[in-house]
């Protein structure tokens, strides 16, 4: 009979990969560090192939080793969802299922998304993380989350995406300043006197894109780390921002003296999706996970609700 690696053996190359140390890799394993080593020669041996480059106490992943930690998660992700399928007994929206969700999104949806989750799916375990949409993508694709919900268009690379709402985006400023000509062309808006996010936050960039913002001396430096900062700048008559309609929905403005319009002409929206790896075995329970938040985003996204 061939010889082929065993998925201990693949979970302890991965765990290498990831921690790119032994020893810190062993502890995540719980082994001593001379069996992992064992392990991973064991494993370059049984594939006659070098998967590490060793230098005394440091060590580089080869080409081929890069090549063979992909394949790697993908089986080990296979067979522990084969693992949770045979606990579940097969039944789709049962066993834990890890969602994803950036910031600007978690904080308005996701308490309606767990509740109806636990009315309709009692059996389902649902275990929610949010993060930014790099790295809830970087965990989607190396199988530590299972569904991530965030704002689209991103590259997601090889992960599949599926629309599910639009969120319109809408001009948020004091009510004092509602004369102050913000109703007319962003153009003749005054310089710097746009808060928006942090970069590192793809709202900024959907909003700049949606609103049609072509000139940066409009956008104040000062980038805010949350929705709530933002509202509290343009609370004190500090500038204008832009914000999604959930969240104007979710009562971030409420005990404010902030009012919202439609961003001058056009539409302004971001659409709101959900991704996921197309290799996974759990298709038919993110299908029905997708339909569940399409049904909390119609209600938070609506224009009628504000």
């Amino acid at each position: 009979m061939k010889r082929v690696p065993s998925i201990k053996q693949l979970q302890y190359l991965l765990a290498l990969h990831e921690h790119q140390h032994f020893g810190r890799a062993a502890e995540a394993c719980y082994i001593g560090q001379s069996t992992l080593s064992a392990a991973i020669a064991n494993l370059e041996e049984t594939m006659n192939a070098q998967l590490l480059e060793r230098d005394h106490k440091t060590f580089i992943f080869t080409p081929l080793g890069e090549d063979v930690v992909r394949q790697a998660r993908y089986i080990v992700e296979q067979c522990e969802e084969l693992t949770e399928f045979a606990k579940c007994q097969g039944k789709p929206m049962a066993g834990p299922l890890r969602l994803g969700c950036i910031p600007t999104i978690a904080p308005f949806v996701l308490s309606e998304v767990m509740a109806l989750a636990r009315e309709r799916f009692p059996e389902l375990q649902l275990l929610l993380r949010e993060d930014t949409t790099e790295n809830s993508l970087q965990s989607l694709t190396e199988g530590r989350l299972d569904l991530v919900l965030l704002a689209l268009p991103y590259d997601t690379g090889t992960l599949h995406t599926e629309v599910l709402a639009q969120d319109p985006f809408k001009l948020v400023l004091h009510k004092d300043w509602l004369e102050r000509g913000f109703q007319h062309d962003i153009s003749q808006w005054p310089d710097e006197s746009i808060f928006l996010l942090e970069r590192e936050h793809c709202m900024t960039g959907h909003a700049v894109k949606a609103c049609e913002l072509d000139d940066n001396r409009k956008v104040n430096p000062f980038f805010a780390t949350s929705l709530h900062t933002l509202s509290q700048m343009v609370n004190n008559k500090l500038g204008v921002t832009f914000m999604p309609q959930m969240a104007i929905n979710s009562g971030l403005l409420r005990g404010t003296e902030l009012v919202a319009q439609k961003p001058g002409s056009g539409q302004a929206y971001r659409d709101i999706g959900v991704a996921w790896r197309p290799t996974s075995s759990k298709l038919r329970s993110y299908r029905q996970m997708a339909q569940l938040i399409t049904e909390v985003l119609q209600q938070k996204c609506s224009d009628a609700v504000s």
